[in-house]
């Protein structure tokens, strides 16, 4: 977890006026980190807003690198200037993680991750969001598969055409999914492209490729179309924190096709970059109050919008954004609104 460079600023600033953080009743005055933990779970024993942990983080200047906390460190709930502060103590375990799409390599201990990274690492390796169809069409495409065959898979060598960077030999095989359109205005937000496998380009001559496939999720077919690998790496960091702007969106959809979303789902927000969000937000999830008819009056009432759960941003793109859902009070769903927490 990344704790530090934002609570080193505040803290640095000294005269910068801090959001009242309410701790948790019954929050333990020490915690030993174990593995398996979160930094989203340690928060949440001491405060009863686990984003605002940054306002209450400490950092022991004795510690060689604070941003990263691992099994076995202790963090002790504390007082400095009659506010409250989360000191870390270095456990024995030591050691540094590098995250990449493939390898993560963790030669003494493994940091703790702000959330459960097992969630949405297909989503931080392979997902994209193309903003129109036009960028999508425009991509190389397989024209046919070895000897002829009209489906692929990995081993296999296919035949792509189209305008390839010749100093990129490694491409990635999408196809062309879910269509997503802003439910109150029905402006285009952006194309999903479903990740169906990987290739290297062998050969080329003119405006055909020769790749030979790598890695395959499902049947590569005739038509997919091949895009760069993005060198994205996985941020296990995350820095919760609450939006800069007023965000007022909602959930348009689940990537895995389940219909009751709950602690851990991955949702799709009509909301992006554009609107403020970033990588870390935290938005609260609320239930959309049904309309009911009032049998007294015969007018049609509406119940309020009740909240119900807590998810973190953690991918953003121009218009479009994924979350992770943290918590949930009762099963959400589609067209769930999402708000500042």
């Amino acid at each position: 977890m990344r704790k530090s460079l934002l609570a080193l600023l505040l803290l640095a600033a000294g005269g910068l006026a801090q959001a009242e953080v309410q701790l948790k009743e019954g929050h333990p005055d020490r915690y030993t980190v174990v593995r398996g933990d979160t930094l989203w779970d340690i928060s949440g024993k001491f405060l009863r807003q686990p984003w605002k942990w940054p306002e209450i983080w400490h950092a022991n200047p004795q510690v060689e690198n604070p941003h990263l906390i691992y099994p076995g460190d202790q963090l002790s709930l504390v007082y400095v200037d009659g506010q409250p502060r989360l000191m870390l103590n270095r456990g024995e375990s030591r050691g540094t993680v590098k995250l990449t799409p493939n390898v993560r390599s963790t030669p003494m201990a493994e940091a703790i991750p702000t959330i459960p990274l097992e969630a949405i690492n297909s989503f931080l390796i392979a997902n994209r969001i193309m903003d129109t169809p036009e960028e999508f069409l425009a991509a190389p495409y397989i024209v046919a598969g070895n000897a002829e065959r009209v489906i692929s898979g990995a081993g296999d060598r296919i035949y792509a055409r189209g305008l390839f960077d010749p100093e990129n030999k490694v491409y990635g095989i999408f196809r062309q999914g879910k269509t997503y359109t802003d439910p109150d205005t029905n402006e285009l937000l952006g194309i999903n492209a479903d990740d169906i496998g990987g290739g290297e380009v062998v050969a080329d001559e003119g405006d055909i490729a020769t790749l030979e496939l790598n890695r395959s999720t499902q049947e590569v077919r005739l038509g997919d179309r091949l895009f760069p690998t993005e060198e994205r790496a996985i941020n296990s960091t995350f820095m919760p924190s609450a939006p800069e702007a007023d965000v007022d969106g909602l959930i348009i959809d689940v990537p895995r096709g389940v219909t009751q979303i709950g602690q851990f789902d991955v949702v799709t927000l009509n909301r992006g970059k554009r609107d403020g969000l970033s990588e870390g937000n935290v938005l609260a999830v609320f239930k959309t109050g049904e309309t009911v008819r009032d049998r007294i009056t015969g007018e049609s009432v509406k119940i309020p919008d009740e909240r119900a759960g807590l998810l973190m941003v953690f991918r953003t793109y121009e218009k479009l954004s994924y979350g992770l859902v943290l918590n949930a009070s009762r099963s959400l769903a589609l067209k769930d609104q999402v708000r500042n927490p």
